[in-house]
């Protein structure tokens, strides 16, 4: 983080931190040093922050956007649009979101929020049909004067924001931390874990890896099932088609940015919402950490994988450092069905039943919520 003073949020964007998940790595038996890019600290609350201002940024110095002309147009999951909306509130664009329906109700909000337009697309709606966020995107760039679609899904900046940013911090977080015998490290980042949407995170990062750092990291992509992305093919029949609802990751078309050449992304898994949603409350309850659901998707495809026979040698390595990337806070999730369930409904802990006990005896008119627990309720 900056140590000194910024001239906007855009430096903000970023530099982001490489966090030990130890009592998840110990939970799970594991020897390695298990790591988890956070970048919810980012400015907009996103990984996708990244590509926002990279983007914007190029289309300035290009040209391609004109103060007081361009109106920012960008189909979007969410994360890219917020971001997005963040820069051009800074720099004084105008933004217009297109989002699927299934998107939450916080992503339009804060969209809104930051000033953009946000129109509602059909979750359902092929990537190609003229009604899906795509579609309705190209649509109103043909007929709007000023509109400019970035096009996070073709826009080489996008893998070059991850090659340039999020590779090199923590290829620097990791070499700068020395070995000790009570945390001993390989010096290196041996696995790579990352979710897919566009592809441009997984890319971006496998290269500015491979390329510059460890050519021997294996670098691992996570796909929901109902996406296409995971490569080969094959992995993808299993559930073609079905609706998901962790957002953010996954699509029904293959972006130009994400590369599914194996020299880039070693190997894929499929994974399904409850396992997701699992490994959500898990980083929350056990490391603090207050995850979007891709961040669930990612973290239990890196468990899956270090269960594997490929991943069984690295997760009983000491000092192999195996990096998840935790792409977004729960920020944009507080009203979902998934977070709700996890939060409010849980099993009543063994200190909730002691609470109930406490108060069955108080006089005290106080009232909790926790667990369903009502003071009046549990005095009668």
């Amino acid at each position: 983080m900056a140590s000194h003073i910024i001239d906007s949020a855009l430096g903000a964007v970023g530099h982001t931190p490489l966090i030990r998940l130890d009592r998840i790595a110990k939970l799970e038996g594991l020897q390695c040093n298990l790591l988890g890019k956070v970048e919810y600290t980012s400015a907009g609350g996103s990984v996708k922050d990244r590509i926002a201002k990279r983007m914007v940024e190029e289309a300035e110095r290009e040209g391609k956007l004109v103060p007081g002309h361009s109106v920012v147009i960008e189909p979007t999951s969410g994360n890219t649009g917020i971001g997005l909306a963040m820069a051009c509130a800074i720099k004084g664009y105008s933004v217009i979101i297109t989002m699927p329906n299934k998107m939450s109700l916080e992503k339009e909000a804060a969209l809104r929020a930051l000033g953009a337009e946000v129109v509602r697309t059909p979750t359902e709606a092929a990537w190609d049909s003229p009604e899906s966020h795509i579609g309705v995107a190209n649509r109103l760039q043909r007929e709007i004067p000023g509109g400019i679609i970035l096009d996070q899904y073709r826009n080489v900046n996008n893998p070059l924001a991850h090659e340039y940013t999020t590779g090199p911090e923590i290829v620097e977080a990791v070499v700068s931390t020395p070995s000790t015998s009570d945390r001993p490290s390989s010096g290196k980042v041996d696995v790579l874990v990352a979710g897919a949407g566009t592809g441009g995170t997984i890319t971006g990062l496998s290269r500015a890896i491979k390329k510059k750092h460890n050519k021997d990291c294996v670098i691992v992509g996570v796909d929901p099932k109902g996406s296409i992305l995971a490569f080969p093919d094959t992995l993808n029949v299993d559930g073609e088609g079905s609706q998901y609802v962790v957002e953010g990751i996954g699509y029904d078309f293959i972006p130009d940015v994400l590369s599914r050449d194996p020299a880039d992304v070693d190997e894929w898994l499929k994974t399904g919402d409850d396992e997701s949603f699992e490994a959500v409350r898990l980083l929350m309850r056990r490391e603090g950490l207050l995850v979007g659901g891709s961040s669930g998707s990612a973290l239990s495809g890196a468990l899956r994988w270090l269960r594997s026979d490929q991943g069984k040698t690295v997760a009983q390595t000491k000092g192999a450092n195996v990096v998840v990337l935790l792409p977004d806070g729960v920020r944009n999730y507080m009203s979902k069905p998934w977070f709700l369930k996890l939060a409010l409904e849980g099993e009543p802990s063994p200190l909730a039943h002691r609470i109930a006990e406490v108060l069955k005896t108080s006089k005290s008119n106080v009232k909790t919520n926790a667990n369903g627990l009502n003071v009046d309720e549990v005095s009668k």
